[in-house]
């Protein structure tokens, strides 16, 4: 059964940090790029950040970059979102899909609020 979980949300207030984390099971983790997206209430669904099956691409949208950090351990089949310096903006929900050419999964999601 492939799951994809994502955990690490919480209600945090402005400059603090948060780990997202998002474990993978039921398919070969390895052969799939990880992408973060975020939805907040009303807007459209964004990509945040994106890291190849092999480690070595990873893209920041611009909101993101000096912010945020991607990563993975394909040994754990996780996958990682570091966020630093949160800004009220950043409240969403946010999304772990794993892709590949013939495939994508994706989780339920998990809540991040910032508000002081």
């Amino acid at each position: 059964q492939v799951q994809v979980v994502e955990s690490g949300g919480g209600l945090v207030q402005p400059g603090e940090s948060l780990s997202l984390s998002c474990a993978a099971s039921g398919f070969v983790f390895e052969n799939y790029a990880i992408k973060w997206y975020r939805q907040a209430p009303g807007k459209e669904r964004e990509l945040v950040a994106s890291i190849s099956k092999s480690f070595d691409i990873r893209n920041y949208a611009d909101f993101a970059k000096g912010r945020f950090t991607i990563s993975r351990d394909n040994d754990m089949k996780m996958a990682y979102l570091e966020m630093n310096a949160l800004k009220e903006e950043d409240t969403a929900t946010y999304y772990c899909f794993a892709v590949n050419g013939r495939s994508s999964y994706e989780g339920q999601g998990t809540q991040v609020t910032v508000s002081s």
